[in-house]
Parts: structure tokens; sequence; C-alpha cells
């Protein structure tokens, strides 16, 4: 994931300063040596660290550090500060007209998911902004990128405008331009074609397009995994097309993110958004502030909340929700929250985004959570309705019909059956206005089942009880 490594060594340094009693020059310039090694092995470049590293020493040093009560806590809100301010003190948003049809031309180097990232934004403009979106196929180049815009505006639900790839780009911006405006488009996206490089043919053709076109946006996707080579890239399409914002893709994968602590600072376009997987829904708007702290190992909150908002199912949850309160949880409800926590994504991202879990999320295998999921689901699916609800009537010979039918063992069924009384006696504790105890918790999480979990949980009630027979 990207800004692991950076995540990781930028907490070491700054923890090594919060354990120093009292702050002085010496231990700063040991935590900003390991500052600066960080962000350079991230592949930061090497100008934006030295500025970042004079600022946080000047203002770290300062009378007011010295002065305040916890000076270990105030250098790590310089640093944080800092690097929201390499990402952007605001949020940049989209340029809409606010009357009229709003133009956006997508471009970038071939193989940075610019394809995909139309689509991503044209279903975020749809679903979130409620705009009537088309999406125009101009990589005449590539005609597979024509088909790949098709089958993706065809699952997102939005239009795609295209001539061919024996009509120029050029005509076909000219033609979707009129088609839009007969249509009462608001929002039109043209996906243009990418080269391996920058070379003036490309150029040429985008500079043509952008004189038909007069785009209200020029998105260039750059890709998270080349580094600084993304700030090479913004460069010279800002200084040939002036780009109003970027798109960040393939942050999920293993880049450094160094790249996108500096494009912001050298080539001062803004970021709009960051690609974190392939599908379309995973797009989120940049919050510079947010980024900050998911860097520092403090979490996102509310990127979290957001997308639980976003994606589950929130009339399922309402109800699930009314029936543990009711002391009532079942197989059912079981599926249902497995299938909600799919649409999440992934489990270790969530982890990440919990301030004090970032450390968890890197022992948990995404893989083997999927597998174990899809286990899970495949043994309550081979359930008749009346077991699922009635999970008390699953005797030996059902047992093994459901092993069966989910082709694994029976002990995967016992063990599926240990889980949801568990999730029964927290429920029933719940209900009840008992929340479970630590140790309850614990006896659980080491295998005690039920039983071991409800000796604890009662554990307050025969000490009533023995006070009342001393009595």
């Amino acid at each position: 994931m990207a800004f692991e490594s950076l995540s990781d060594r930028l907490t070491k340094a700054i923890r090594n300063i919060s354990g120093q009693g009292k702050l002085t020059e010496k231990n700063m310039n040991d935590m900003l040596k390991e500052v600066r090694m960080s962000l350079l092995e991230a592949d930061v470049n090497y100008g934006v660290v030295k500025d970042f590293v004079n600022n946080v020493k000047e203002k770290a040093l300062g009378q007011e550090v010295y002065e305040s009560l916890n000076p270990s806590q105030m250098v790590v809100k310089i640093v944080r500060d800092e690097i929201q301010e390499l990402l952007g003190q605001e949020d940049a948003q989209i340029h809409f007209k606010k009357q009229g049809m709003t133009t956006m031309m997508m471009v970038g180097l071939q193989g940075t998911g610019k394809t995909t990232a139309s689509a991503k934004i044209a279903k975020y403009c749809k679903d979130k902004l409620k705009r009537r979106v088309l999406l125009v196929a101009c990589d005449v180049v590539r005609p597979a990128a024509i088909e790949q815009l098709q089958t993706l505006g065809k699952d997102i639900d939005v239009e795609v405008f295209s001539l061919g790839a024996q009509v120029g780009a050029v005509e076909t911006a000219k033609k979707a331009l009129k088609y839009a405006e007969d249509r009462q488009k608001d929002l039109v996206i043209f996906d243009t074609a990418g080269r391996l490089h920058i070379d003036q043919a490309l150029m040429q053709e985008l500079s043509e397009m952008k004189a038909i076109v007069q785009p209200d946006e020029i998105l260039l996707t750059v890709d998270a995994m080349t580094g600084q080579d993304i700030i090479t890239v913004a460069q010279d399409f800002n200084n040939q097309l002036s780009i109003t914002g970027l798109i960040v893709t393939k942050l999920d994968g293993d880049a450094r993110g160094g790249g996108l602590l500096s494009v912001r600072s050298i080539t001062k376009v803004p970021v709009l958004f960051v690609s974190n997987g392939e599908k379309v829904d995973d797009l989120e708007a940049f919050h510079p502030d947010r980024m900050a702290n998911r860097i520092l190992g403090m979490g996102d909150v509310l990127t979290l909340v957001e997308q639980a908002q976003e994606k589950m199912d929130m009339e399922v949850q309402q109800k699930t929700a009314e029936r543990m309160q009711q002391g009532i949880f079942t197989f059912n409800d079981m599926l249902a929250q497995f299938g909600q926590m799919k649409k999440m994504g992934s489990f270790q991202n969530m982890l990440k985004m919990v301030p004090g879990l970032g450390k968890m999320a890197k022992k948990v295998d995404n893989d083997q959570m999927d597998a174990t999921v899809k286990q899970s689901e495949a043994i309550i699916q081979s359930m008749t309705p009346y077991e699922r609800d009635h999970p008390d009537c699953l005797k030996a010979s059902r047992k093994n019909r459901i092993a069966k039918g989910a082709g694994v063992k029976v002990m995967d069924v016992n063990k599926l059956i240990k889980q949801l009384e568990q999730m029964q006696m927290m429920t029933r504790m719940m209900a009840g206005g008992n929340m479970p105890n630590l140790s309850a918790l614990q006896n659980m999480q080491r295998g005690g089942g039920l039983a071991g979990a409800s000796k604890h949980a009662g554990s307050k009630k025969q000490k009533k009880k023995r006070k009342k027979k001393r009595k």
C-alpha cells in the first residue's frame, strides 16, 4: 500500500521524540534526520524534502514550542501541518458552470488508468452530484479503449458517444458536443488518447481538441507507481495544456507515495481524486488533511464513515440493528452482514482508517479473509430457511448434509455455529443493557465460546446471590 513504509518510519521518528521529557536541538535534529531519510526513501523530490525539513525545524525550535506544556505533541502537529501544506490546504473540486454544459478533458500517458478513471468520475458525478453525464470515446488510436469505455459506461448506466476508430478524435469531439447539447447533458467527459511517452503528435491532437471543446476542466491521470516521474509528466502536460487538476491512480499498489507528496508542491496543480482499486466505486475525493492524518498513522474516520454511508445498504443495517436490540441474531443476519462487509472492500484498508489500528491491519491477510467469508456464506446458503432461523435444530445429520452441500468439513460448520452463538450471546447482553466485559470478550477470543463467555457475563449475578446468602 502507498505510504506504508513512510508512515512507519515517520511514526517511529515522532515516537522517539515523544519519549523525551524535554525538547532539545539535539533530539530535534535526530528526529529530523530520520524524517529526511524517510521522505527521500519514499521518493519525495529532494528540493521538497529540504524545504520541508527546514520549515519543521524552524517552527519546532521556536519559543512557542519550548514554552508549550507538551513539546512533543506540538512537533507532531507541526509535521502533520507541513505534510498537509505539501498536499494542499483546501479540498479541490470540479468547477461546474452555473448554467449550461460543463466539459472535461481527461488526459494522460497510456497505462495510467485514464479510461477507467473517466468512468469512475462519470459515476461519481452521476451518483453523488446528480449530473447528467455523457462519456465520449476519443481514444481512436487504441480501439480497445473505445470498447472498454463502452463496457464501463454500460456498467455504470452512463451513455457513451463514439463514432468508431475510423473517425478522428477532433471530429468525434465536435459531434459529441452537438449530441450532448441536443440531449441536455450537463457534463461531458472526453476520454482522450495516450502514448507511452509525451510526443509532439499527442500534444498537437490534444491542443486541437482543447480549441474545439474549450474544456472547463483538464484533468491529468498519473500513476502513483511511477514515483518522481509524476512531476515530470505533470509539468510537461501543464506547460502545454494548462491542466486544472490531477487524478492519482493505483494508490492501492506498492507505490512509495513520494510523487504525490511532491507533485502538488512543485506544479501547484491540485489533486482532485485518488483511485484505490480497479472497481468503478474505488474512487475517493482527495482531502489533504485526511491524507496527512493517514500518512502519520492517525487514521481517517471521516472517510470510513462516508464510505459506509455510500456503500452499505442502510435499510439492511437498520433492520439488523432493530433485531439486535431485541436480542435476535440468526444466520440470515450473519449472511446480510457478510454482504455489507464485501461492499466496503478491503478489510485491511478499513482497519488503517481507524486510529490506532494501523499496525493490526498489517497482520490481516485480505485473501484469507475473503476465503473465510466465502466459505461461511457457502455454509449458510446450504441451510434451509428454517435452519437459518432456528440454528438450535442443527444436529449431526443436518450438519453432515450442510457440510456436503458447501463442500466443507463438519468441523467448519461447527466453527460457524460457535461464532453465531457468540454473536447471539453478545446481542442478548446488549439488549439487556449489559455490555460484555473485557474478561468475557477475551475468553470468547480464546475460543471459550458461549459457555465460557456466559460464565464471565454471569459472574456479577453470582456474586450478588452470595452476598444475599451471607446476609
